[in-house]
């Protein structure tokens, strides 16, 4: 099946905030939009179904786009639906561009043929990592240190299953802002920290950080937040204000800025 981008649709696939962010980490945020080109018609897909998780990750971007705040961090989000492509996934991963996810079958992404994948890859996948590496380029220029920071959120149930932890620290083989982050979480708060849970790197998730942070000797970190705890405004600044210290301190712990 090939769609293609129609002439007269355009739109930015990816947005910088607060560029020029002099703190120590650098924010992304793969999963921040549930957007679809027209085009695309939603992929077949009910309302229900494009504001449900698969689509993207409710309450990330709020959290990040306060945490950029707190912390002077750079941000770089993606503008497009996971489900039209997943930047944090290889080009080569099969769920780079769905056909199912978790238990709902997406219509559009059936049979895509090579030029279509090319064509996704073009449109959203490319331009986000494209813009992660020049603007930590331009940062090495100057001479910044950055930590990577990926944020993203999950759903209290996956396929009939309850996931405990409020909250979740990813990570691979750099685990330096990982560990003191994991234990100033338990420390500071009452939550039930997972530790490379509800997924872990095995798991495919851990592109964008492997990628732009293990690869480029940056210290990364994925964090997790369960939906349910992010589903207002208020939440939102809630978590991140409770992040952005725990951050700090982690990064002096492991030995940054």
């Amino acid at each position: 099946m090939t769609i293609g981008m129609p002439a007269n649709e355009t739109f930015e696939p990816v947005t910088i905030v607060n560029e020029e962010g002099s703190g120590p980490f650098v924010l992304v945020c793969d999963h921040a939009s549930n957007f679809m080109p027209e085009c695309y018609g939603h992929l077949g897909l009910s309302s229900e179904a494009l504001q449900a998780h698969i689509s993207w990750d409710p309450g990330a971007l709020g959290v990040s786009l306060q945490l950029s705040k707190l912390l002077d961090a750079p941000l770089i989000y993606s503008n497009v639906s996971r489900l039209i492509i997943d930047c944090n996934r290889e080009t080569v991963a099969p769920d780079l561009i769905p056909c199912r996810s978790e238990l709902t079958d997406i219509p559009g992404n059936a049979d895509l043929d090579a030029d279509e994948r090319e064509r996704r890859i073009a449109l959203s996948h490319k331009p986000f990592h494209d813009t992660i590496d020049r603007l930590i380029d331009a940062r090495q220029s100057k001479g910044a240190s950055s930590a990577l920071v990926s944020v993203h959120s999950y759903t209290p149930i996956y396929k009939g299953e309850t996931r405990p932890w409020e909250i979740g620290l990813i990570y691979g083989d750099d685990a330096s802002l990982a560990k003191p982050a994991l234990q100033l979480l338990k420390n500071r708060t009452s939550y039930t920290v997972g530790d490379n849970e509800p997924y872990s790197p095995a798991d495919g998730v851990y592109y964008t950080l492997q990628r732009h942070g293990e690869a480029r000797g940056l210290v990364p970190l994925m964090i997790e937040i369960r939906n349910d705890e992010i589903a207002t405004p208020d939440a939102e600044a809630a978590w991140a204000a409770t992040l952005a210290p725990i951050l700090k301190d982690a990064l002096a712990q492991a030995g940054g800025k």
